[in-house]
């Protein structure tokens, strides 16, 4: 089956409607923001009939719930690729997944957008919670081996670490470091906030001894 724009322009078959509309949606997120559309705008930015969305999502929340599973696959290998598994050493890594986090955030707008922004119900989506879990397992491990610094018995809780370090994270890039009209000035890149609010943090946590700061 076939669906095509009125003027015949680009037309989408069957197989790669849901693509058609992923990227009809990403679209519109960027113009609008994530709850400045509806599921016929995605359909007429995707070029198809405004029935055609339902033959793959139920709904918006559920087109939305794509998009932001997608946003954050792609998040997730991001954050996987500069943890590195804690190579060359850990400090470093956990300054290469700060520097992830916030480029995603800058060159991914809507994605971020629909992972953060969306307000989807979380109990209607488990395969997005899921999802967002696995970011977050990421960042876990890096605070676990980081926490493993310490001497046994003096070691910050790796959970605590990774929601803290989150929060200033995610601050900051919802803030400063978004690709977007949303974002505001700063005197100073994201990434040098970002850094220096990490060691400061990791400075009170007793983390930084006999480590040489730049």
């Amino acid at each position: 089956m076939r669906w095509s724009r009125d003027d015949g322009r680009r037309g989408y078959h069957h197989g790669n409607l849901r693509e058609a509309l992923i990227r009809g949606a990403l679209e519109l997120i960027a113009d609008k923001g994530p709850a400045g559309f509806t599921v016929a705008e995605a359909a007429r930015s995707a070029g198809v009939s405004p029935g055609a969305p339902y033959r793959h999502f139920r709904d918006r929340d559920d087109l939305m719930a794509d998009v932001a599973g997608r946003g954050f696959e792609r998040f997730t290998a991001d954050l996987e690729r500069a943890w590195n598994e804690g190579r060359p050493d850990p400090l470093r890594a956990f300054e290469n997944l700060g520097r992830a986090y916030l480029a995603f955030a800058r060159n991914e707008p809507a994605y971020y957008a629909a992972m953060f922004e969306a307000a989807l119900p979380l109990k209607n989506h488990p395969e997005l919670a899921q999802a967002g879990e696995r970011s977050f397992a990421v960042l876990r491990r890096a605070a676990e081996a980081l926490s493993a610094r310490a001497p046994e018995g003096k070691r910050p809780p790796a959970l605590m670490m990774a929601l803290h370090v989150w929060a200033l994270s995610h601050g900051i890039a919802s803030l400063f470091a978004r690709g977007d009209a949303g974002r505001r000035s700063l005197p100073m890149s994201a990434e040098e906030l970002l850094e220096a609010g990490v060691l400061v943090y990791l400075e009170g946590l007793g983390l930084m001894n006999g480590v040489e700061k730049p």
